[in-house]
């Protein structure tokens, strides 16, 4: 190439592998004698939404066949499928997952890890790769069994898992992108195929929220960027409807994963290598592997499920995360991961050495932190309350409403409920506008909407207009309007608050259950992990006439 440059070709299949490779090229930031190209080999079923994906990077993009009759000086790929062979140029071959831990049979061998087959890695018996950049000595050992015929293998380590500890410092802006607040986080992986976890129990989503209370758990799930793929945002987005309505969070195919890991409390996994890099966190990791023929035996897959307590059913994770919490899943995970935080200056020398140049006398940057999660989870308009009182002090356990558990009332947010749940609620509540208001307006009062919901909503006992998140008017039916102000907890420096709308249960069941309070009053209300102070009063004027 001309003025010294050096052309670099990153070989692409599905948006797996791409997401893959992106965590490697860092090894080439600041250095203007590179300049990358990407292709996508053919023949993959994942093909439309790696050219997607490929498309958002902004990247510049090579066709097939211009690729196979291009010498480049280097070419990268992350999966050994397809023919790579036709590529002029010396080739590097990194694993797209973590640890091997999966058979393929529909794929090559059945009985050989996908990525060490050598119906893959040879072509006419010869290897096409001059080189294998591997995460831990136990994978050189493991392709040199399946495939003693193989090139050279180095071990460098694994750019994503290295890029997860660097960006474990941003977890609390991950849980605050997404809503968690002080809830135990509960992520779901499932990888792709007939063994996975969506395919063997699509309803475990839904069956945990329906289990779990609101204000206590959340609950969301990462896909297999493939199950993306072959499903569709639209049939997912169908298929999972009930739980998405209960609040799941639903990790965008790309970056989400990785932050949602880090934000996590506990994952549950299958037999997808997700699950291994949440035990090279520290997460703990419940298995929810049924069996099968994909699990590859003595894989560091198979032994973290089999250290780790395994998921039965929806009704068993309190049981199953005290035992997951007693159980270190690093000692696993330290058999799929070597070198951890030297991976990218690691593999830089080789690569610079299959390119023909020294590498620049810098050192390489650190991956940068994976981004805060963009998924905004629904906020659920019903739920099905439980409560419990003990003189000024309420216990609120919330969940959908076509849960199993016991519940004492029903409330419902107006008017995004819907006309079912509006009509059969004890508790409505609206939250005043937040959106900036132009031209000609009407909008009601708080007192004129608690008023109008309680008319005509004759089952609403109660009806509470949300003013600000720890302020609200609150009209019991045949009593008189109520200010409720609430004071966050307070600890250590920190700040929690408690959803506002589950202080209105808390406020409903106490009235229910005992005279009007003549002076004001205070409760202790618990949600979840929160207790907050919540102070009851006649209704002041700038209350009632709060628009909303």
């Amino acid at each position: 190439m001309a003025g010294g440059q050096r052309g670099v070709l990153v070989a692409i299949r599905s948006a797996v592998a791409l997401h893959r490779l992106l965590d490697v090229l860092p090894v080439f930031d600041g250095d203007d004698r590179v300049r990358v190209r990407f292709t996508l080999v053919p023949g993959s079923r994942f093909d439309v939404d790696a050219l997607a994906a490929l498309d958002r990077t902004g990247a510049r993009t090579m066709p097939w066949q211009e690729a196979c009759s291009t010498r480049h000086d280097l070419v990268l790929s992350a999966s050994p499928k397809g023919d790579l062979h036709l590529l002029p140029g010396p080739r590097a071959l990194l694993p797209h997952g973590a640890g091997f831990g999966k058979t393929l049979g529909d794929e090559g061998s059945a009985d050989v890890p996908s990525g060490l087959d050598p119906v893959h890695l040879l072509a006419d018996g010869k290897p096409w790769a001059d080189l294998h950049a591997l995460a831990h000595e136990e994978q050189a050992s493991r392709l040199a069994r399946h495939c003693p015929e193989a090139g050279p293998a180095v071990v460098v380590g694994d750019p994503t898992a290295d890029r997860l500890l660097r960006s474990l410092p941003a977890r609390e802006e991950y849980r605050a992108a997404i809503g968690t607040g002080p809830r135990q986080l509960v992520v779901l992986s499932s990888t792709w195929g007939p063994e996975s976890l969506v395919a063997r129990r699509p309803a475990l989503p839904a069956e945990l929220l329906a289990h779990l209370p609101h204000d206590a758990f959340q609950v969301a799930l990462v896909l297999h960027p493939n199950a993306h793929s072959r499903t569709g945002g639209f049939d997912l987005a169908r298929w999972m409807a009930p739980a998405l309505r209960a609040g799941l969070v639903l990790a965008r195919p790309h970056e989400e994963w990785a932050a949602l890991l880090i934000a996590a409390d506990a994952v549950v996994t299958d037999h997808g290598s997700t699950g291994l890099y949440a035990a090279a966190l520290g997460r703990p990791v419940i298995g929810a592997y049924d069996g099968g023929h994909e699990l590859v035996p003595h894989s560091p897959m198979a032994r973290l499920l089999a250290e780790t307590p395994h998921l039965a059913a929806a009704r068993d994770l309190a049981a199953a995360l005290e035992a997951a919490r007693a159980t270190d899943p690093r000692g696993p995970a330290a058999h799929a991961f070597a070198h951890q935080g030297k991976a990218l200056a690691l593999l830089r020398g080789h690569l610079y050495r299959l390119l023909g140049l020294r590498p620049p006398a810098t050192r390489v940057a650190d991956a940068p932190a994976f981004p805060a999660p963009t998924t905004r989870p629904q906020q659920p308009a019903v739920f099905a309350v439980r409560t419990e009182v003990a003189g000024d002090r309420v216990t609120v356990h919330r969940f959908p409403p076509d849960t199993s558990e016991p519940a004492h009332h029903l409330a419902a947010e107006h008017p995004t409920a819907g006309p079912g749940p509006l009509q059969s609620a004890a508790v409505l509540w609206h939250h005043a506008r937040t959106r900036p208001l132009t031209g000609h307006h009407a909008a009601w009062t708080a007192s004129g909407w608690t008023a109008s919901a309680l008319e005509e909503m004759p089952a609403c006992r109660t009806a509470a207009a949300i003013l600000t998140r720890g302020r609200l008017l609150l009209h019991p039916r045949g009593r008189a309007p109520l200010t409720v102000t609430t004071e966050p907890h307070r600890e250590q420096g920190r700040s929690r608050h408690a959803d506002p709308t589950a202080v209105v249960s808390a406020v409903h069941a106490w009235l229910a259950a005992g005279p009007p309070p003549g002076t004001p009053r205070t409760l202790l209300c618990d949600t979840g992990p929160v207790t907050v102070r919540v102070h009851l009063a006649p209704a002041e004027e700038r209350d009632l006439d709060y628009e909303v």
